[in-house]
């Protein structure tokens, strides 16, 4: 699996139906499906870049009502899976990056091209429960490279508008660790 791909919508009903389009029109691997706060819903999907693309198009193609949000990550980062999967371990904070946006989509998008961008670990993507449908990422690594990647993911975020805030905490303290895994 190289590619991902996203739909998020405004309709759990609509949702449901994407996620159906995608999986019966392509050959692709269900991820995510699942609501998200507030009221939306959301379908990531893994496969082979044609086949990702395929999915993400029927979906929009099909669907008449209620998407939000769509994207197609063509060689995604081997650390966006452990991440959204909550499984990175990371013992060590160095410096601590956290970028926030407004939508699922955006986030995952931004985290991508911040673990492209410098030699940082993710720790985690949060992905809008409980959080108003906003969605942000963790990430440490030295300052620098923790500053160049998250200035990397903002930016495609900010592109979009949808970026919340950015942060670089130069030396956290350790019990802010415990708080995110």
């Amino acid at each position: 699996m190289n590619s991902l791909g996203l739909v998020e919508m405004t309709s759990i009903a609509a949702g449901m139906q994407a996620a159906d389009i995608m999986l019966k029109t392509s050959n692709v691997e269900l991820i995510l499906s699942r609501t998200i706060c507030s009221g939306k819903y959301m379908v990531l999907i893994g496969g082979e870049v044609a086949e990702v693309e395929t999915a993400v198009d029927n979906a929009v193609n099909q669907l008449s009502f209620g998407i939000i949000d769509t994207f197609v990550i063509p060689n995604v980062h081997k650390d966006i899976f452990p991440a959204l999967a909550g499984h990175s371990s990371v013992e060590m904070l160095e410096a601590l990056g956290i970028i926030e946006s407004f939508s699922v989509a955006s986030l995952i998008e931004g985290a991508d091209a911040a673990v492209k961008a410098a030699s940082v670990k993710l720790i985690e993507i949060r992905l809008a429960m409980a959080l108003g449908g906003k969605a942000f990422c963790t990430l440490t690594g030295d300052v620098a490279a923790v500053q160049s990647a998250v200035d990397a993911g903002a930016k495609v975020i900010a592109d979009r508008g949808l970026l919340v805030n950015k942060v670089v905490i130069p030396k956290p303290r350790k019990e802010l660790l415990s708080e995110m895994i």
